[in-house]
């Protein structure tokens, strides 16, 4: 896999300088981040692991059109091969506008302001009591305001990760300082966090003011104060981050602070890129040892890839057809596999269709619920207790706080699971929060992704015998009591897996059921009155022969009986 080299020290130089947005301070950037920082044409990418942070603001200024910043980040995406992504630019790129979360505005504050005579009077009366001063040192008064404001006012998950990241941000970020409002009793009543790395602007990174040592106007005071270095450093302009809420709109135009630059943020997931694999397994074949190998220590030495066992061969008159069961979700490739069985069959055949187009359909399904009176869609939070939803943030994003951080295990992209619970349709909020639980213990694959793109690569005839409208009429079937009791089994979720994982990877279709029974799809509706759809959709195809159909596995147990009802010699194969 080609890599993106890290920045130059010119680079660095050149990002500083040409700064346009608090996201081009690359060391507090790469410090809260953990993500190692790159260009892409004009654009700044920050990257780890499996995520992929874009900032679509042109370090040369101009008008930033999408389409240059589409290009640079869909050829950032297929270096780094991101799945989790977040971009953030003046205006997104048509095909990411689906998933836009956030739509506001910077607001700047020029340098040499003149300041109202009546905020000089506040700032003034705080003076009176307070002493100010400007430091690095991110003391036990500062961990108590810290503790205490995010206690106190709601902040988006990744704000409040930003106070959380302070202490250790400062002793990297040479340019990062903290601005302080003292009491005499010695309490912190005001702090600033400010960077002054990027040469044209101060800007104001987070702030927090007490209430239990209330001094007033104290945030008026370091506001004053922030203006006054700003001026004396020679910034051209303060920057104070976004407009965020009415409130904090109206103190920052109070200032004089007007919205500039346009903001918005998209958050998506890059379907795992099947073509990156098949080149780590090429490359993985061509560079392996020649030394005499067992057949398992063969597949034990390429990638998470696996012979394909759950298939049977299908035989009608002499003409011969397959059908397989599938995993939407799994932690191994059956790629080598699939290629074979791909090139005895004419057409493959899916559920439903699974290109881009469809998938994103379904999702905005899931992402809107239907709110039309008594039929609005039910949401799951309704039916939680607060223990349940903390249980399952717990399963679902794995061990956080200081520990997990200081140990490497904290979830850096942990879901929203009380956004998904709360304001998506209840079969989109399972899906999407079982597979967060199942990416995070690297369960990245899909069996049937993974197929379909092979089908259309090798030039195969591909159809679905289901549309969308017929698979969310299928989804909004699925109970929410299901969905519930599953939920409030999360602590044996990590078994579940590991043994429908055991099962998989053997063909084990008895076993595999002994797995899942409770899975919130296993269902009437789900699984059996869809065989006989099912059957009826694909016996055209598999009657002609040199056809693959691939169907989820629980509806392998009656599609064996069905098929061989219908006059075919359905035979389970030990392997493809």
């Amino acid at each position: 896999m080609p890599t993106s080299e890290d920045l130059s020290p010119a680079e660095y130089d050149l990002l500083l300088s040409q700064a346009r947005v608090p996201e081009h301070s690359i060391h507090y950037m790469k410090t809260v981040s953990g993500g190692r920082p790159f260009l892409r044409y004009d654009y700044l990418f920050l990257h780890a692991e499996d995520w992929l942070l874009a900032v679509g603001y042109s370090i040369h200024g101009g008008d930033d059109p999408p389409e240059a910043f589409d290009q640079a980040l869909q050829e950032a995406r297929r270096e780094t091969r991101a799945v989790n992504c977040w971009a953030i630019c003046p205006e997104l790129p048509e095909r990411l506008r689906l998933y836009r979360t956030t739509q506001d505005r910077y607001y700047v504050l020029p340098s040499d302001i003149k300041i109202p005579s009546r905020l000089t009077r506040l700032a003034d009366k705080a003076a009176a009591r307070l002493t100010v001063d400007r430091g690095t040192a991110f003391t036990a008064a500062h961990r108590r305001l810290w503790a205490e404001f995010t206690g106190r006012v709601a902040l988006p998950p990744n704000v409040r990760e930003l106070y959380a990241r302070t202490e250790s941000a400062l002793p990297q970020c040479p340019d990062l300082f903290l601005l302080n409002a003292w009491d005499d009793q010695g309490n912190l009543a005001a702090c600033l966090l400010l960077d002054a790395a990027p040469r044209p602007f101060l800007s104001y990174l987070l702030g927090a003011h007490s209430r239990q040592t209330h001094t007033p106007y104290a945030s008026d005071l370091l506001f004053r104060e922030m203006i006054r270095i700003a001026l004396e450093t020679g910034k051209e302009y303060l920057h104070l981050g976004l407009g965020v809420n009415p409130g904090i709109r109206r103190f920052k135009e109070k200032w004089g602070a007007s919205p500039a630059t346009a903001y918005e943020m998209a958050e998506w997931s890059e379907p795992p890129d099947f073509r990156d694999d098949l080149d780590d397994l090429v490359r993985t074949v061509v560079f392996m040892p020649h030394v005499q190998m067992t057949r398992e220590q063969y597949w034990n030495s390429l990638p998470p890839q696996r012979p394909y066992k759950l298939i049977w061969e299908l035989e009608k008159n002499g003409r011969t057809s397959w059908i397989g069961g599938t995993a939407h979700f799994f932690c191994c490739s059956f790629e080598s596999s699939m290629r074979r069985l791909f090139e005895k069959v004419d057409t493959v055949i899916f559920e439903g269709p699974l290109d881009q187009a469809s998938l994103d359909q379904v999702a905005r399904i899931g992402q809107t619920p239907d709110q039309t009176p008594n039929q609005a869609s039910p949401r799951l939070l309704d039916a939680m207790t607060e223990e349940d939803v903390r249980k399952l943030e717990r399963t679902v994003n794995g061990p956080r706080g200081f520990w997990a951080r200081f140990l490497g295990t904290e979830d850096p992209n942990p879901a929203d699971v009380r956004h998904y619970l709360a304001n998506t349709r209840h079969w989109y909020a399972f899906f999407s929060l079982w597979t967060h639980f199942l990416r995070r213990n690297d369960w990245n694959h899909s069996v049937d992704l993974e197929a379909w793109h092979l089908a259309h690569e090798m030039g195969k005839e591909v159809r679905g015998m289901e549309s969308i409208d017929e698979q969310i009429v299928t989804l909004e079937s699925v109970p929410v009591d299901r969905i519930v009791r599953f939920f409030r089994q999360c602590g044996l979720w990590k078994g579940f897996i590991r043994r429908n994982m055991r099962a998989y990877l053997k063909g084990d279709l008895d076993a595999m059921m002994g797995t899942s029974a409770e899975f919130p799809s296993r269902t009437d509706l789900v699984i059996d009155r869809r065989d006989a759809l099912f059957l009826e959709r694909m016996l055209p195809r598999i009657t002609t022969g040199r056809c693959a159909v691939f169907v989820g596995s629980a509806h392998m147990f009656n599609l064996q009986k069905m098929l061989a009802d219908a006059g075919f010699t359905v035979r389970k194969l030990r392997k493809i």
